[in-house]
């Protein structure tokens, strides 16, 4: 009985600490929108994987990566990353 109560407790401290920290994200003013920042970082993302996607097709590479879904939906995410740490950084 106890280890199914603390693991519900575990559970609700945790909800209880993302309730708190919903609205710590960076907001990006566009034209009098207030956008959160991740919008842009996954934009950021998807767009510089839609360009790598023709790069590799140019050479010929594309045809030597492994299932294709999961290689670009993996590298939307590395490239996603890596924008909100060029660009938000603290």
């Amino acid at each position: 009985m106890t280890p199914k109560l603390f693991h519900f407790s575990r559970v609700g401290v945790l909800l209880g600490v993302l309730m708190l920290l919903n609205g710590c994200d960076p907001s990006i003013n566009f034209y009098g929108s207030f956008f959160p920042a991740w919008i842009w970082c996954l934009t950021l993302g998807i767009g510089f994987t839609i360009l790598l996607r023709f790069v590799f097709a140019a050479l010929r590479l594309e045809r030597h990566l492994g299932p294709l879904i999961v290689v670009y939906l993996c590298l939307a995410l590395l490239l996603s990353c890596i924008a909100w740490l060029v660009l938000f950084k603290t």
